[in-house]
């Protein structure tokens, strides 16, 4: 749908999405991808085994098979080929993580005219607050979907000449792996709160990386940044931040980076007119019952927080990437 020239049923098909999101998401958390991959089963047979309601099961198959996420013959169901792909968690490109934590967030989007009238966020933030399941969903989630984007990136981005990258709120550790896998010479280290520790030291080792990638536990709102980097790789992190928080954060990467050193920004980026692309503009509105502060920042807006910051030679890289996101990078004056 391009939202250029609205219909009634357009409309209303929109008010109604997250009858899809819905299914979708019960779907994912009653597991019910991961044995259809595996071979078809009938629905008393699968509710039996997932100790399910076989009328609710039915009903649910049903709406999935119409969503062409599983196919049916006669009264057997099993997994397409892209959902034994993508939501089997036996897979490697597993995405249920992140459609967990998508439905974490639900309760709180409900709350968005509340959120909208006080100015405040309706839940804490997940990364920081959150009950332990929705931290594992956040950071497992983020990890896939780094991992579908991440050799993209890296590939593009020549740190050939580099020995040192800081990833600052590095979560799972996703791109400073692959920017070391991709970079025989570089080493990496990641600052990010203690809760992203034992994953993120998880995957460096599953990389066989330990030796060229650390964790450290901190919080860039605390002190500075230790140690000396050259090259310094901020992934969607300015957005849950206000203007004087990314200020700050930015000041303090600019201070660890060696004179002349490469300052990288990821995240979904605003036109200068603030009201597209779509995603940004409502991922902003998770910014908003999400954090006191935070919020998607237009391109204008980071570059002038990276001149203010202390770097020169700003600009946006030539990087397509999903769901409006962009690279902007900076050189340390």
């Amino acid at each position: 749908m391009s939202y250029s020239s609205w219909t009634p049923p357009e409309l209303l098909k929109v008010s109604s999405d997250f009858w899809l999101s819905s299914a979708l998401h019960a779907g994912v958390k009653l597991d019910i991808f991961t044995p259809l991959s595996e071979s078809p089963h009938a629905a008393p047979d699968l509710a039996h085994k997932l100790e399910l309601s076989e009328r609710g099961l039915t009903m649910l198959l049903d709406a999935l098979v119409s969503l062409r996420l599983l196919e049916k013959d006669e009264s057997n169901y099993r997994a397409s080929s892209f959902s034994a792909e993508f939501l089997s968690s036996n897979s490697s490109k597993y995405l249920g993580h992140i459609i967990r934590h998508h439905h974490h967030l639900m309760g709180s989007w409900f709350q968005l005219d509340e959120a909208v009238r006080s100015g405040e966020p309706v839940r804490n933030r997940i990364s920081h607050e959150g009950e332990e399941i929705e931290r594992e969903s956040f950071l497992m989630g983020m990890f896939n979907l780094a991992m579908l984007t991440a050799p993209t990136i890296v590939n593009q981005i020549d740190l050939s000449g580099h020995s040192h990258l800081l990833d600052l709120g590095g979560g799972p550790g996703t791109y400073a792996i692959q920017f070391c896998w991709k970079n025989p010479a570089l080493r990496a280290t990641i600052v990010d709160l203690p809760s992203t520790q034992k994953l993120a030291e998880k995957n460096i080792t599953n990389f066989d990386l330990h030796d060229r990638v650390n964790f450290v536990a901190g919080d860039f709102h605390d002190g500075t940044l230790s140690g000396s980097y050259d090259v310094a790789w901020l992934s969607h992190v300015l957005h849950a931040e206000g203007e004087q928080g990314c200020a700050n954060m930015l000041k303090k990467t600019v201070n660890a980076l060696e004179p002349g050193g490469l300052l990288l920004i990821q995240d979904f980026i605003l036109d200068d007119n603030r009201s597209q692309p779509l995603f940004p503009a409502l991922f902003s509105l998770n910014m908003l019952v999400g954090t006191p502060q935070g919020k998607s920042y237009s391109e204008g807006e980071i570059k002038d927080m990276l001149n203010a910051a202390g770097c020169e030679q700003v600009e946006r890289l030539p990087i397509d990437l999903p769901n409006g996101a962009g690279i902007i990078k900076g050189y340390k004056a």
